[in-house]
């Protein structure tokens, strides 16, 4: 599949045309696309991911757009079978309801809300629900289930139709999706459009400072085109007649912001959080380019010390296998100086199974084989359930193999422990 993909001169949340390249990455080919035969795989186009820096507002994000049929058409991702996540919604909910007392019955909207379980909750606890997302099949099983969801990416002419036919959103959420549009602009404006004036939008979305603390790499992939900060998109909220009035971070996806908002000048009283954040942000240089170069230097660094040990494997003639076809792996492959190196991955995912993976080729097995073949190096592609997946994994470890964990350090881990490479 060739993607059509454009390169946009403008920062994606303050439209300036003062936008600066600070990380340069490798091209990688799009994640969520797997191929019937190895050759189709490897010769599977690759598009670019780097990082740039609006020199106004501080925005971080990649300006090379991939269009949306090609990221969402064959999407795999599903939260429900995500490792966490449905208890998560819960409690995001449950803390929703408590805190912000929408009236019983009102409608909760969350856009990008892939198999709807985040509006679960929500549902059984007596309110209205609508999903949106683009995914497809994801929303045709979604709305079996009971969720109903809409198909469309979010736009301002779905949001006027859902509010002269359904009426305002008193809670509209956006999780793990507020970093998946190009169209922030039009976003904010449809969000805008739905909310009742005494609603509030919350969304959450991995936290620039978190990836530069941590180096989180793996997060960057076509999908995620912004990475954000409170500076930028209390900017942002501002342009578009919305303000920020909490913030909070949590340790989803090793580094998040929850942020709620409200239409600006409405009833809530922001509380010391954002001005804490923004304090904190200014005090780390996060709007600064060097912060940035700083940060393209440490992943310079990682890919060293992990191709360091791909150079070892080869001349012991050692067994690499991955774990996990995740969105996440051809970031880790391409820009840690793994291509070539993993033989084959494991996953029991019904739609990857027996597929290949974009970009590399490399077969993809059920995981039962781990322990069949017994890899020498396991490298886990799906970083973020990396402690489970050790844990659920200890048999492949007592027979002498050993994980390889990526993010948020290079690491080996074998039966005693782990080793810091």
């Amino acid at each position: 599949m060739t993607a059509q993909v454009f390169h946009r001169t403008t920062c994606r949340l303050c439209e300036s045309p003062n936008v600066e390249l600070v990380v340069k990455l490798e091209p990688i080919p799009l994640s969520e696309n797997y191929c019937d035969d190895s050759e189709t795989g490897k010769s599977a186009a690759r598009y670019p991911v780097d990082l740039y820096m609006c020199a106004d507002c501080g925005h971080v994000q990649q300006l090379d757009v991939v269009d949306s049929k090609s990221l969402w058409e064959s999407y795999t991702y599903y939260s429900g079978e995500a490792k966490g996540m449905p208890e998560h919604f819960n409690q995001v909910a449950a803390k929703i309801i408590d805190v912000y007392q929408p009236p019983a019955g009102s409608l909760v909207i969350d856009i990008g809300s892939n198999d709807g379980s985040l509006l679960r909750p929500f549902k059984n606890a007596g309110y209205g629900v609508l999903g949106i997302d683009p995914a497809t099949e994801i929303a045709r099983m979604a709305t079996e289930s009971g969720i109903e969801t809409i198909p469309e990416l979010m736009s301002l002419d779905l949001a006027k139709k859902i509010r002269a036919e359904r009426g305002p959103a008193h809670v509209i959420c956006m999780f793990n999706a507020f970093a998946h549009a190009d169209n922030m602009g039009e976003i904010a404006e449809s969000i805008r459009a739905m909310l009742a004036p005494d609603g509030v939008f919350i969304f959450e979305a991995q936290y620039l400072q978190d990836i530069i603390d941590r180096v989180l790499i793996a997060t960057i992939f076509h999908e995620h085109m912004s990475h954000h900060s409170v500076k930028a998109l209390t900017i942002f909220l501002d342009r578009h007649g919305m303000e920020l009035i909490d913030v909070e971070r949590v340790p989803i996806q090793h580094g998040s912001l929850i942020g709620t908002v409200q239409i600006k000048g409405g009833k809530r009283k922001g509380n010391a959080s954002v001005q804490q954040f923004l304090d904190l942000e200014a005090q780390r240089g996060l709007d600064k380019i060097e912060t940035l170069r700083q940060f393209a230097e440490k992943i310079q660094k990682q890919r060293e010390r992990t191709s360091r040990l791909v150079k070892e494997w080869k001349q012991a003639g050692a067994s690499v296998a991955g774990y996990g076809a995740a969105r996440s792996g051809p970031t880790l492959i391409s820009q840690l100086g793994l291509t070539g190196a993993i033989e084959y991955i494991v996953d029991d995912h019904p739609q990857k199974v027996n597929k290949y993976s974009s970009g590399d080729g490399i077969e993809i097995l059920p995981t039962s084989e781990l322990c069949k073949r017994m890899p020498a190096y396991t490298v886990i592609l799906a970083w973020v359930h990396s402690g489970k997946i050790i844990e659920t994994n200890q048999e492949y470890l007592n027979k002498g193999g050993h994980f390889v964990v990526l993010c948020p350090e290079t690491r080996v881990v074998d039966k005693d422990g782990s080793v810091v490479i």
